[in-house]
């Protein structure tokens, strides 16, 4: 196993903004706000359910996912085992043949998020590695909304997965913290004083910048 290994969730990370990852992996950097403190904690409680058996269904949580190929490691938050004649067998499920379907749950209402999409395929990637199965979908569980976005994992997240945990292994090596340019996010980031976006732009910049984002937002 690599020594190199990177916490999963860069993944959502790094595709949210490259400079954030930069910071969390290379400097440790955090900062809690309302909405990390909120998810944190629905997070843990979803981490502490038990695995339960539901007809044809058994839900695993809290399983510890690694990759070599990929060199990430983490836990999901829950995986469905679904009963199948076309399924795999399993050392953690029952005697039988399984489909497993991860769910990765999120803080807020239903939306669209590709960042979270890609870190629901690459807890797949994992999964298929150490099992040599195959899974097609999974779903983002939102939990304000109490509902699920099914996600397809085809080959164009399979490839952006790859990438982004190549640009990431790469960040490790070389020590360098990209640049991000101030956008719309950066206000709500609970990073945004430590990493200070606008930090090497001029007066003139800074201001033009804040001009659009506030242009974009109204």
């Amino acid at each position: 196993m690599s020594d190199n290994l990177i916490p999963l969730s860069y993944i959502s990370q790094y595709n949210y903004c490259k400079r954030r990852a930069g910071l969390l992996l290379l400097e440790q950097q955090w900062n809690e706000s309302v909405d990390t403190a909120k998810g944190r904690n629905e997070h843990e409680n979803v981490h502490k359910q038990s695995n339960v058996k539901r007809g044809d269904i058994v839900v695993i949580t809290d399983m510890t996912l690694t990759s070599d190929k990929l060199c990430l490691s983490g836990k999901s938050d829950a995986i469905e085992g679904i009963w199948s004649e076309n399924g795999y067998e399993f050392p953690f499920l029952p005697n039988g043949k399984w489909q497993l379907y991860p769910i990765e749950y999120k803080h807020g209402t239903l939306r669209s998020e590709e960042e979270y999409e890609l870190q629901l395929c690459a807890q797949a990637m994992c999964l298929e590695e150490k099992y040599n199965c195959n899974i097609r979908k999974g779903a983002i569980f939102f939990i304000s909304s109490h509902r699920r976005c099914e996600v397809d994992f085809d080959n164009n997240k399979r490839e952006k997965v790859k990438r982004t945990a190549e640009a990431l292994q790469e960040m490790l090596i070389s020590g360098m913290i990209p640049h991000e340019e101030y956008a719309p996010k950066c206000k709500k980031c609970s990073l945004k004083g430590i990493c200070m976006p606008d930090i090497n732009y001029s007066v003139s910049q800074y201001m033009n910048r804040v001009y659009h984002c506030f242009l974009e937002e109204t």
